[in-house]
């Protein structure tokens, strides 16, 4: 690599964990998450691409992300189909859940499908099968930028959806920044949700 990208790559790197330290500490401080949860998933609940879409991807939630799990009846109680991530190597696998009691919890208290359920072919979903996806982040920008843990995780799993698969973020207000860097494979949401807005990202063209 030379000189010049080595150094612009560790500027982008250095910026992102600044704003990714900042944004954590923001998170942790945010009082009331159970209830701005509930008022960002109904106005996910609220999106047409939402009232449209039949095959959902959504994250389950750990401590200190907007909660998810609350809303898991609603997604299936509308006949769609909800599916949930799960590391597998450096990809995440998708499985499509039909009860919360099919989850464990894995490495750093994730909730993961049992063994049993892992590997089951009628309950694995590809990719391209997804019409929209809500994800969590660390932080992001009202332009749709987003930044994650760092490992990359989404960003792989988002280069994999249908061009038309909406793309969704969950954040609460102290998470967004004026602008979040974006490397060349970072992905752009189409929107990002809080409990103060829905911010969409303005297209090109």
């Amino acid at each position: 690599m030379p000189a010049e990208q080595h150094d612009e790559a560790v500027s982008l790197s250095e910026l992102k964990r600044k704003i990714r330290a900042r944004a954590e500490t923001n998170r942790h401080k945010q009082q009331n998450k159970g209830q701005l949860s509930r008022t960002i998933c109904e106005r996910l609940a609220g999106l047409p691409k939402y009232a449209a879409a039949e095959t959902l991807l959504i994250y389950v939630d750990i401590p200190p992300e907007v909660q998810t799990r609350h809303f898991f009846p609603n997604i299936r109680s509308q006949n769609k189909r909800l599916v949930v991530p799960y590391c597998c190597g450096d990809e995440l696998k998708l499985f499509w859940l039909d009860n919360i009691e099919e989850l464990t919890p894995r490495a750093f208290g994730i909730l993961e499908p049992r063994d049993a359920l892992r590997d089951c072919a009628s309950r694995t979903v590809d990719a391209a099968e997804l019409d929209l996806v809500a994800v969590p982040g660390v932080a992001f920008d009202r332009s749709g930028g987003r930044i994650g843990h760092g490992r990359g995780y989404f960003d792989r799993l988002l280069g994999r959806v249908r061009s038309d698969t909406h793309l969704v973020g969950l954040a609460f207000e102290c998470q967004l920044f004026p602008n979040v860097p974006m490397g060349e494979h970072d992905v752009y949401l189409d929107k990002v949700i809080t409990e103060q807005a829905v911010y969409e990202r303005a297209k090109s063209g």
